[in-house]
């Protein structure tokens, strides 16, 4: 498995794997990608096989980045990397691919002093939430949206 820098030839795999995430993570279009890109800090995919199988897109503080569950964090913190988004293939789960993207964004997110994220936690993302505690990810609060959507914010230190 290789990780990289994602590029435009990765755009149709990106989004096809947000997608498949989509109850996850939120709906995605190809413009908006393109606007993420522009904004993110980091943006990797993970290569297996000769193919897209995982991405994650990360921002700094300070960006115009619209995100109710980035804009928490902003106010509560003046140094993070927030980990926006993840995405597996489902036919390279269980292969270890999101510890080791975990591992590059934290080794890049170390010079903030902490990765932040969120993690859905009504409905539950049980396997999500399972994951990040096995890393170390500590929960800081929750967020309820309008539409009674709840997530679990978390923090790692590093």
């Amino acid at each position: 498995m290789t990780i990289r820098a994602l590029d435009g030839d990765d755009f149709a795999s990106v989004l096809a794997l947000n997608e498949q995430a989509v109850q996850q993570l939120s709906p995605m279009t190809r413009n908006q990608l393109c606007a993420y890109l522009a904004m993110a800090t980091i943006a990797l995919v993970a290569e297996a096989d000769g193919r897209v199988a995982a991405f994650a897109l990360a921002f700094e503080p300070a960006t115009t980045y619209g995100s109710i569950n980035y804009r928490w964090h902003a106010e509560r913190f003046d140094d993070f990397l927030y980990l926006d988004r993840i995405a597996v293939s489902p036919d390279f789960r269980r292969r270890g691919i999101a510890s080791e993207l975990y591992d590059e964004m934290e080794r890049l997110a170390a010079a903030h002093g902490r990765m932040v994220c969120e993690v859905n936690s009504n409905p539950p993302n049980v396997e999500s939430l399972r994951f990040h505690s096995l890393r170390g990810y500590r929960r800081l609060g929750y967020l309820v949206q309008a539409d009674g959507h709840e997530t679990v914010m978390l923090e790692k230190p590093l």
